[in-house]
């Protein structure tokens, strides 16, 4: 059987959800594309996907196969479509993961200009603010925030992210002002639960080196919700500026200064898999945010 015409087999039926649906993409029958996807079995000597009825189980050795797999066909359409002179088609399925914060703020709203671009290539948005897994997860492309630990993932720099810490003016007015981080001790310091080491300090200073304790009525593991309790006048509140830049610009909240730094937050980064070449709808991807998320970071 042919090799790439099995490898083909296998790409599109994962990613169409069955054989039957690869065999009509393919415009063969389900009983051939079952013998390719069998020969490509048998080549390797292992078993890629667990078949049933209904659907198609990715093995361990198969969910390891599919990655590399759909990266050799998609660097095989566009070697030939560049020795035939033709433009490249960037199309595909791309799966980013990203904050669930500053994904519906900042990355959500780019995908229609995104896809006006490359109308070929489907976007899976993954919003979670837990640590992913790029290989593991099998996601092509993963947005974060901070400073980044030693990797061997492939980082690109975005934008350069500022801290600020915030409340509402008819908090202010009935708390006062805090103006160094002692007076904090007084206040009501809404806490982030995914912070290091907890919500139960502050962090001031470029190498957040100054530790500070606090205590506050409410604490939460996202960013945006401690956020709506300061505009709402809870508290303090103290994260990335791109959170609460709207309502800082509409007064519903007021940045506060204190005596010292500010941590330093890192910046924003596009990660992806270490690749002798990447996918061209990542390469697509990684672009378009490295051009569009830095108009967006003037207001953070």
């Amino acid at each position: 059987m042919d090799r790439l015409s099995g490898i083909e087999v296998f790409v599109r039926a994962l990613r169409l959800g069955g054989l039957s649906a690869a065999a009509r993409d393919l415009g063969m029958s389900p009983a051939m594309a079952a013998k390719h996807l069998n020969a490509l079995e048998a080549r390797l000597g292992t078993t890629l996907v667990n078949r049933t009825t209904r659907r198609l189980a990715l093995t361990q050795a198969g969910a390891d196969y599919f990655d590399k797999a759909e990266r050799i066909l998609a660097d095989l359409r566009e070697a030939e479509a560049e020795a035939a002179s033709r433009a490249v088609a960037v199309e595909g399925l791309l799966r980013v993961s990203v904050g669930a914060t500053f994904g519906v703020r900042h990355i959500a709203p780019l995908i229609a200009r995104f896809n006006q671009r490359h109308p070929g290539v489907t976007v899976e948005l993954g919003l979670s603010d837990r640590f992913v897994d790029l290989v593991e997860e099998r996601w092509d492309v993963a947005i974060r925030i901070g400073r980044l630990a030693d990797s061997r993932l492939i980082a690109r720099k975005l934008a350069q992210m500022r801290m600020a810490i915030c409340a509402a003016p008819s908090y202010l007015a009935r708390a006062g002002t805090p103006r160094t981080t002692a007076d904090l001790a007084t206040h009501d310091c809404l806490g982030f639960t995914l912070a290091q080491p907890g919500w139960r300090e502050w962090r001031f200073g470029a190498d957040a080196q100054i530790r500070v304790p606090v205590r506050g009525s409410l604490h939460a593991d996202n960013g945006e919700a401690l956020a709506e309790a300061a505009v709402a006048g809870l508290g303090l509140v103290y994260g990335p500026r791109f959170i609460t830049a709207d309502a800082l610009a509409d007064g519903r909240l007021v940045e506060v200064a204190l005596d010292q730094p500010l941590m330093n937050l890192g910046a924003a980064y596009a990660v992806t898999h270490p690749s002798r070449r990447p996918a061209l709808k990542i390469r697509a991807f990684v672009d378009f945010l490295a051009e569009t998320v830095p108009e967006r970071a003037c207001a953070w």
